[in-house]
């Protein structure tokens, strides 16, 4: 990449390089158009449907979409069928969030409660996803937003909405395949990331569900013959010499009470929002002391654990002594309970949080009127298997590696998001010229 010289040229949209073009979307693209207007039914198991709500941080969120039957999503799709290199776009609510649709596989339909789709062709996708992105694009969106109490963007204003671009495709490729591959890499690590949650929970369960952690000989416990005994309080046999205890009973756990240090400078604010499942997805909300909202009051610390309180919502936050970005840089939200745990069982108490069993018995113990949440005499109810501190020890020793290489791809990421986002309105304003051999 260079910068160098380039003549621009006045357009509708601002100064663009002489040598680009500008088109409306109904023209770049093969078709702009919303999902069914139906209303299909929800069912236990199917196809997802999907709304502007489940587009978030430019992903699909399906563990809070709903299943609809094969036969409605055939129906559905004779309107607005999801394929490859499609983009939805969201045009109510929050206006501009954005997905491109990777994959050739795919088990979901839209429902137009805010969601638009633009039928790209393969070649233009990615430079369309990147253009969407851009300041000039942004700068339309916001313009053209309408609604007193809920902001929205109409669907003729989508398909007017003005695409500049250059006007020889190989640039078009060149500056798109400059972003998307910081792109990939920032997905790759976010599945990376994913398998390595998968393992750590697949040890647990050996450990801590099978009982088949290593014995004195190395051997796996119960498979080995290692005595069980039952207990009455969990239904169910158990090690010999372990017992029940209860979640932040100060055995190895307590919760944590609300108050921050007095701070210099800004903060990064993280409520549950911010978090989906164990992944921060938004890192935007910068607070000075003086003027934090009333919730950013959690201070985060090494080896501490943190989960949403709210029914219906598993967020989850840990904090260990490499965690030194995060800890000095974040505040979180009233909205996280959290747990000061003993080094020797950090993992062991963010394995049993993470876990689905524990996210059920959570929901069950929330109450309230308007909005269900746990509390902190609530959160003492809830049982916990608490083996000898020599297993969890070694059960810490072998996870730990595995959750600091997780933080470690998180960080890389955060440092490619950075490079992209300075780079994208340079690229896409044509300030920064490419050389044509990138995308070809």
């Amino acid at each position: 990449m260079m910068e160098k010289e380039t003549k621009f040229k006045q357009t509708e949209i601002g100064m663009i390089p002489e040598d680009w073009e500008v088109e409306t979307a109904e023209n770049y693209c093969k078709r702009v158009t919303d999902g069914t207007h139906a209303s299909p039914k929800k069912r236990s198991k199917g196809k997802y449907l999907i709304t502007s709500k489940h587009l978030k941080q430019n992903r699909l969120d399906f563990d809070n979409a709903y299943f609809i039957s094969e036969e409605d999503y055939d129906e559905v799709n004779k309107r607005s069928k999801v394929e490859q290199f499609d983009i939805l776009f969201s045009m109510i609510g929050t206006v501009g969030e954005i997905y491109q649709e990777k994959s050739n596989k795919i088990d979901y339909a839209i429902k137009n409660v805010g969601l638009f789709k633009f039928d790209v062709h393969k070649n233009k996708s990615y430079w369309f996803l990147y253009w969407l992105k851009s300041d000039i694009a942004q700068e339309y969106i916001q313009s053209r937003q309408a609604g007193s109490t809920q902001q929205y963007l109409t669907l003729e204003a989508l398909r007017k909405f003005p695409v500049a671009f250059p006007r020889n495709p190989r640039e078009q490729s060149a500056i798109a395949a400059i972003l998307s591959s910081l792109d990939d890499k920032i997905e790759l690590n976010r599945k990376m990331n994913k398998t390595l949650e998968e393992i750590g929970q697949a040890i647990f369960k050996h450990w801590f569900v099978d009982f088949e952690f290593p014995n004195e000989e190395g051997k796996p416990y119960k498979s080995s013959g290692g005595e069980m005994v039952y207990n009455e309080e969990l239904g169910k046999e158990i090690p010999k010499g372990w017992r029940v205890g209860y979640l932040g009973d100060k055995i190895s756990s307590n919760t944590l009470n609300s108050g921050i240090y007095r701070f210099e400078g800004e903060k990064i604010y993280l409520d549950t929002a911010s978090v989906q499942g164990t992944e921060i997805i938004e890192l935007n909300t910068k607070i000075i002391f003086e003027q934090r909202p009333s919730r950013a009051n959690l201070q985060p610390k090494p080896s501490t654990v943190w989960f949403a309180k709210m029914k219906d919502s598993k967020k989850i936050l840990y904090f260990d002594d490499y965690s030194e970005y995060a800890i000095r840089n974040f505040i979180l939200s009233t909205g996280f309970a959290g747990l000061n745990v003993e080094k020797y069982a950090l993992y062991y108490i963010l394995s049993f949080i993470s876990r689905d069993e524990f996210e059920l018995e959570k929901d069950n113990l929330c109450n309230g009127t308007t909005m269900q949440a746990i509390n902190n005499e609530n959160i003492a109810k809830i049982k916990l298997l608490s083996p000898p501190k020599d297993i969890l020890e070694k059960f810490n020793n072998i996870i730990k590696p595995i959750y600091k290489k997780s933080y470690n791809n998180w960080l890389q990421n955060l440092s490619l998001s950075q490079i992209r986002d300075l780079l994208l309105p340079k690229l896409m304003s044509g300030k920064i010229k490419v050389p044509l051999e990138v995308g070809t």
